[in-house]
């Protein structure tokens, strides 16, 4: 079938009718559906629109422990389930962005705030007959991210208990039954993948990009350019003793540059290809390091690093050996 069609043209609305609209809105739709054959077809189908929502997992890298919440959930309840279900922090968004959404409600349900959190990703979670977007976020705790003791909002008929789980215990309750949220499950291999790989899963040994400042705070001072890039490679040595291969962008890029006519730092052929130069390493790597002060190009390699799913650690304690 011709794919320039757009979906709006291979979709006439004939009738929309509510069907109830007391806690969300719920809709029966009548419309002509244009087949691949060329053929139209009326179909029929219910919709439920409760909004847009986030859900968000806490992680610790060095005790290698997630929190997530144990809540009654009355349609698993319905179902034979007992009804209480563990899950990720999670809310709809109501007329708030995801991010601002999920800092809210992660400190309501679970009672820490947290600082950088992470999307990774959004998906519908029943398109056959949700409306909803869920986005997927992680992020960083420790025990100072604490500031109450959560358990939600008793007045929207909340009654949170909160637990912090070793990851690899987490898991394993995905895989025997005991969790069986659906988001949560994402999110917990989404950190089994990318996040905490397991020692076992880093056994080959990864090759980690280690990223730093290089230009920022020396106003091109080379002598200082250099204190820079030897921070960078005084981590490489212990990370090539745990069986890894750490690499930096700057051992690459600027030979590069040369050959491409770079004669200074900051110059146009810099500018056009030393980030660039980096971020097309990064497809090759499995992980970065990031270390050091403020650098805007180091912060960039770690958003391209997540970008692509890759772990991103922040002292050579946080790798496991090889």
């Amino acid at each position: 079938m011709r794919e320039e069609q757009s979906k709006h043209e291979r979709v006439r609305i004939q009738q929309m009718q509510t069907l109830s609209h007391d806690w969300y809105l719920l809709q029966k739709t009548t419309f002509d559906y244009l087949r691949h054959d060329g053929q139209w077809q009326t179909q029929t189908r219910e919709t439920y629109d409760r909004g847009d929502g986030a859900t968000i997992l806490l992680y610790n890298k060095v005790k290698r422990t997630v929190i997530l919440i144990r809540q009654f959930r009355f349609p698993t309840y319905r179902e034979g389930h007992d009804g209480f279900l563990i899950e990720a922090a999670a809310g709809l968004l109501e007329e708030a962005s995801a991010e601002q959404r999920i800092r809210a409600e992660v400190e309501e349900e679970t009672g820490y705030r947290v600082g950088d959190v992470h999307k990774v990703f959004q998906a519908f979670m029943s398109p056959g007959s949700v409306t909803e977007r869920l986005h997927f976020f992680v992020a960083e705790y420790d025990p100072a991210s604490r500031i109450g003791d959560g358990g939600g909002l008793a007045h929207e008929g909340e009654d949170i208990e909160v637990l912090e789980l070793p990851l690899a215990q987490a898991l394993q309750m995905v895989a025997d039954g005991r969790i069986c949220d659906g988001k949560t499950i994402m999110l917990l291999q989404h950190a089994q993948l990318h996040v905490m790989p397991s020692a076992q899963e880093m056994r080959r040994g990864m090759q980690i990009l280690v990223a730093g400042p290089y230009r920022s705070g020396t106003g091109d001072d080379p002598a200082l350019m250099a204190a820079n890039v030897a921070a960078m490679q005084a981590v490489c040595l212990p990370l090539y003793a745990k069986g890894h291969m750490p690499v930096l962008g700057e051992w690459l890029a600027l030979p590069m540059l040369a050959l491409a006519g770079s004669n200074r730092v900051g110059d146009s052929v810099y500018e056009e290809l030393f980030h660039a130069h980096a971020t097309r390493l990064l497809s090759h790597c499995d992980a970065v390091l990031r270390i050091g002060g403020a650098s805007q190009g180091a912060d960039q390699m770690v958003a391209v690093a997540r970008s692509l799913g890759l772990p991103v650690f922040f002292s050579p304690d946080e790798i496991s050996q090889a």
